[in-house]
């Protein structure tokens, strides 16, 4: 629909807006102004602040929200890049003429069913208004939600010539034409794919400023439901109400309630869990006949219903999420447990079930996340133990030699898994990283490769007991995961992890020696809820890394370029 070379152009302004460390603009004044403004953002807890591109996710959930597209258009674009953990990082931000071609695709589908239902993302009656003035009311209102912000004159002018092209002798002819090219258009907008929270002009101290309330509305609904800002942020940032930190918690207190919660939730815990990968994990069903691909959707479901449930509709705490002697299943999954369930469930439907607490406890006991952290044929100790150690405690192991060959050992129907893993760490050199791993992994040795319990394995009785070493505050032997998720689930160090975890995925960005001020107010936030997550979600938008950012001064020519 639009012209090949316009959309090239239209797009490849966003590469304006981005340097090589993925900011915007540079910083101003100079020698001795610089000494003295890094002091004062260092004391307050202000870092920079670097531009954000939609991921796939936000990108489907945005569309979604702004014409009610839910096809999952940007499925078709290519994963982003993981960094500490998470893909929606600022850090991982690059650019591409391939990408920019298939976000020209993505763009030109959206706005084709788009105006399948033209009447319903209309703010007018194009016969009864006429369609000049329909189309000049649909830029304006469309623009100002696309964009998370009103347009400027320029802007609406720049839209209404290409509205005026789609209608005229050269373009397509239609109103409905004229109203596709201005969605294609708008979608392909570093305005639109772009999150640039410049800040406000005024300067509170130093070079820090506070973020406009239209700024502050689309970092909120980011924040909180990985998507657009609803009507009412619309209006907040409209009066200017997003300027306090109490307008601000209001807010968030309102949007967690929102069933859009859900999203960012479930995103934050299937990568904190890794759990990215589940839709695909596969199993030796000679050696797993119980596995089967119908499981996969079960077990996800499963910890996505029980995630939801403890946070938005249980207590919420932390404690729950890791010791909870409850899950949710249908008759097929309770089925897969087997006597882990202790009621009967008939029936597709998901319900909440009392489980044996002897057995299962919270997140870490679940066999959608023993399965994703097994091999094929075989638990695993290491990834088991890797995964406590650096996604629960934020350890950070040592790399293996560049020389080692890594590799399960093959399946020996004389030992059980721990006894191989024991000769394998016992090599002095993979020792040092495998004897604070595989002694974690050994306790969760009950779950096989699929995660059902098992009480012996060859004909030997399980062994279920690993020393934990070099923890802050829970060193010791445990006799099997339960006992350790109750540990976990009272350490501080896992505490102050998760506080951690959260940081990177609601700021986009790694945590620095700037943001240790921050990073203390929200261990205290949450240690003082009870360890909530609700309560360390509006506590994440009342920093000042979150309510702040350094200034920057950008040139006329970059400042206008990219609309």
């Amino acid at each position: 629909m639009l012209p090949e070379r316009i959309k090239y152009v239209w797009l490849t302004a966003a590469l304006t807006l981005v340097g090589c460390s993925g900011s915007i603009g540079t910083r101003g004044g100079g020698g001795g102004d610089d000494v003295v403004n890094d002091n004062i953002a260092k004391s307050l807890c202000v870092v920079d602040t670097p531009i954000r591109r939609l991921t796939r996710f936000e990108y489907n959930n945005t569309v979604r929200d702004l014409l009610g597209d839910t096809t999952g258009p940007a499925d078709v674009l290519p994963p982003e890049e993981e960094v500490a953990g998470f893909n929606n990082q600022a850090a991982a931000l690059t650019t591409s003429d391939l990408l920019i071609e298939q976000y020209m695709k993505v763009a030109e589908g959206v706005s084709a069913r788009a105006i399948e239902n033209l009447a319903s993302i209309l703010p007018c009656d194009p016969v009864a208004d006429g369609e000049e003035a329909c189309a000049t009311s649909f830029i304006e209102t469309f623009g100002r939600r696309a964009f998370r912000r009103p347009l400027t004159e320029d802007e609406v002018a720049r839209y209404k010539g290409l509205y005026d092209w789609a209608v005229g002798d050269e373009g397509p002819g239609s109103f409905e034409d004229g109203i596709q090219v201005i969605i294609e258009a708008a979608l392909q907008s570093p305005s639109f794919l772009y999150r640039a929270e410049l800040g406000a002009e005024t300067r509170v101290e130093g070079d820090i400023v506070p973020f406009t309330s239209w700024e502050m509305a689309t970092k909120l609904s980011y924040m909180l439901w990985n998507s657009m800002p609803d009507e009412e942020l619309f209006a907040a940032a409209e009066r200017d109400e997003l300027q306090t930190k109490e307008q601000v918690a209001a807010q968030a207190t309102r949007m967690i309630e929102d069933e859009k919660a859900r999203d960012p939730i479930q995103n934050f815990h299937t990568q904190w869990l890794l759990l990215t990968h589940l839709d695909s994990v596969t199993k030796d069903a000679s050696v797993y006949p119980a596995f089967s691909e119908s499981l996969r959707p079960l077990w996800k479901e499963e910890i996505q219903r029980f995630v939801e449930h403890v946070i938005l509709e249980g207590d919420g705490s932390l404690q729950t999420l890791l010791t909870a002697d409850y899950s949710f299943m249908n008759e097929e999954l309770a089925g897969f447990y087997g006597d882990d369930v202790l009621e009967t469930v008939t029936g597709s439907d998901f319900r909440q079930v009392q489980l044996d607490p002897a057995r299962r406890a919270g997140l870490l006991t679940t066999a959608g996340l023993m399965a994703t952290h097994a091999n094929l044929n075989q638990s695993s100790p290491v990834f088991r133990g890797k995964f406590v150690r650096e996604q629960l405690m934020c350890d950070t192991l040592p790399l293996p030699p560049n020389d080692l060959v890594i590799e399960p050992p093959e399946l020996d129907p004389t030992k059980t898994t721990k006894e191989q893993f024991e000769e394998i760490g016992s090599n002095p050199s993979c020792a040092g990283c495998h004897s604070l791993m595989n002694p974690i992994g050994f306790i969760f040795e009950h779950y096989d490769g699929v995660g059902q319990w098992r009480d012996q394995q060859n004909g030997k009785d399980i062994d279920a007991i690993g020393d934990v070493v070099a923890t802050e505050d829970i060193d010791g032997t445990y006799d099997g995961a339960v006992e350790l998720s109750y540990a976990l689930a009272e350490s501080y160090q896992v505490q102050e992890c998760v506080t951690s975890q959260w940081f990177r995925f609601a700021y986009n960005r790694t945590v620095t020696p700037e943001d240790s001020c921050s990073i203390e107010q929200l261990n205290q936030e949450f240690t003082d809820s009870g360890y909530d997550i609700k309560t360390l979600l509006v506590a994440l938008t009342q920093t000042n890394a979150f309510l702040y950012r350094r200034a920057v001064d950008l040139d006329s020519e970059s400042a206008g370029g990219a609309q």
